[in-house]
Parts: structure tokens; sequence; C-alpha cells
């Protein structure tokens, strides 16, 4: 018999009272002044609330728990709206949704904002929405003008910043795709590193051939010494990623079973009472995000 999968959320929004929504955690002033916070405001103001909060009804007692979208919620309330659309979960575990959320990358920021201009959306009211000026809406617009199919896959759901973009368009195709590539292996997308691999990039892989370089013998030792040192460490960083797996496989397995052994309320308990740092540590490894964690440079 196949098993049978939770429905993690209710499938009607219900609409709540801004205030009444119990928050989870607090929000500073200063992260009211943050840019992030500025372009939900904005975005609210402009076009309306896009992603509906998370929201979980109180075991005891009447009323809802705020799980996600605190920041959506000071922004309501300082644009004056009253009642908001949420999404009922079934669980209250609030680490949950922050746990696995993707921040956008630069080549999915690109998507978004050319998918919202072929919608008729203009770049104005996209700058008003994203509180940003109207220049940075251009340049994310024209992104990936003159970055080769093959470097854009590599590197789409990578935190690569936007001069890196700018880095690459100075290479040839080929030369494009095996930065990308050295990048992946050495889980490096800095614009620092970029430059240091178009140093290394020999005039004919360059646009318009670059500018003239004078080429001694010391720099062309350098650029491959640099060559021979970045196929070394690929290869090093290969190896590493097979021993990495086997050991993310049992990190994994053994996360799993703490999270069930803290799920048993008995258990956690007698661990509470009589061994509290050992529960700590146990619960402190059961919240661990390890892809996270891999993913760090």
């Amino acid at each position: 018999m196949a098993n049978i999968i939770k429905q993690g959320f209710q499938e009607k929004l219900i609409e709540l009272g801004v205030e009444e929504l119990l928050t989870t955690k607090s929000i500073s002033i200063y992260a009211m002044k943050c840019r992030k916070y500025g372009q939900v405001l904005s975005s609210i103001r402009e076009v309306g609330l896009i992603e509906a909060p998370v929201v979980a009804p109180l075991k005891k007692g009447k009323g809802y728990l705020l799980l996600d979208g605190h920041l959506r919620i000071m922004a309501l309330k300082e644009l004056g709206v009253e009642r908001v659309s949420c999404l009922i979960s079934t669980d209250d575990e609030t680490y949950t949704y922050n746990k696995y959320i993707n921040r956008l990358s630069a080549i999915q920021e690109h998507r978004m904002i050319m998918k919202a201009i072929q919608s008729g959306v203009s770049e104005e009211k996209l700058a008003r929405a994203l509180n940003l000026d109207i220049s940075t809406i251009r340049n994310k617009k024209c992104l990936l003008e003159g970055i080769c199919p093959e470097a854009v896959e590599l590197l789409k759901d990578k935190s690569v910043p936007e001069p890196v973009f700018r880095v690459l368009k100075k290479m040839k195709a080929p030369r494009q795709i095996n930065a990308a590539m050295l990048m992946n292996d050495q889980n490096k997308f800095t614009s620092s590193y970029a430059k240091a691999l178009l140093d290394a990039t020999p005039a004919n892989q360059l646009v318009n051939k670059g500018r003239p370089k004078k080429e001694t013998p010391a720099i062309l030792a350098r650029q491959a010494r640099l060559e021979e040192e970045s196929l070394a460490l690929s290869r090093e960083i290969g190896s590493l990623k097979e021993q990495y797996g086997t050991a993310m496989i049992d990190m994994t397995s053994m996360q799993a079973y703490l999270k069930s052994l803290l799920g048993n309320e008995a258990v956690a308990k007698y661990l509470r009472e009589l061994h509290g740092p050992i529960h700590d540590k146990f619960k402190e490894i059961a919240e661990l995000d390890f892809f996270r964690l891999k993913n760090m440079e």
C-alpha cells in the first residue's frame, strides 16, 4: 500500500486581521531600514501582496501564529492594510519555512525582470516595485547579453555577483564555459576571481582580442602556472566531492534519526529534564542545514 503523503497546507486561503496575527519573532528598527524591507514595502504599494503569509492555528485557544512573512505583515501595517489572505499550514514548525528558501540568483532575477517586461510591465513600474533605480533595472535586463547559453546554464542557480558577468563578456564563448566550470569546481564566484581568470586568458580567447598586453616571458609563465594550478585544483576538488558525498549521506541519516528521536515527546522530555546538554546538542544537530553549509565558501 502506497504511503499517504501528508498535505502541508490547507487548500483555501483564509482572510485574517493583520493585527490579530501572533508573530514568532520581532522586527528590529534596523531591519525596517534595510533595503529588503524597502523593496517589500514598494512592491506591495505598487502591485499588491504577491506571496501570502504562512500561518498556523494555535493548538490551545483561538488565533493564528505567523510562521513566515513578518516583513510583509510589517509593511501591510505601515500601509494601513487591515486584512490579509493567509496560507494555512498544517505544521507549526517555524524553522521549516526559512530553512529551504533559495535566494534569487542574478540570472533568475534577470529572467524574472524580462518576463515582467514581456508581460507589459514598464521599467519605471518595476523600479518602483523593487525600490531600485531605473538604471539598475536596465543593467539587470541586459545582464546576459554576450554570455553564451552554456555558461548561463552552468551559473543559473549560483550566487554570482553582477560584475562577474561583465568580466565574462570580455571572453569568447569557449573561454566563458571554461571559466564557469572553474568557478563551479572551486565554488568561487567573486569578481576578483573572475578578473584573475580574465588576466590568464590568451588574447585569441578574448572578444576583440582585448586590450593589447605586454606579454613578457614572466607574464606568460604566470598565466601558464595559473591554468595548471586551476586544473589540478579542479581534479582534487572532484575527488574530495566523492568523499564528501558519502559523508553527507551519513550525516543526513544521523540527522533524520535525531529528528525522529526528539519528535518522541517522552524521549525529548526525558533528555530535557535529565540530560539537558545532550538534548540541546541533539536539537542543534537536528536543525543544522547541511546543504547551506555545503554551499558556504
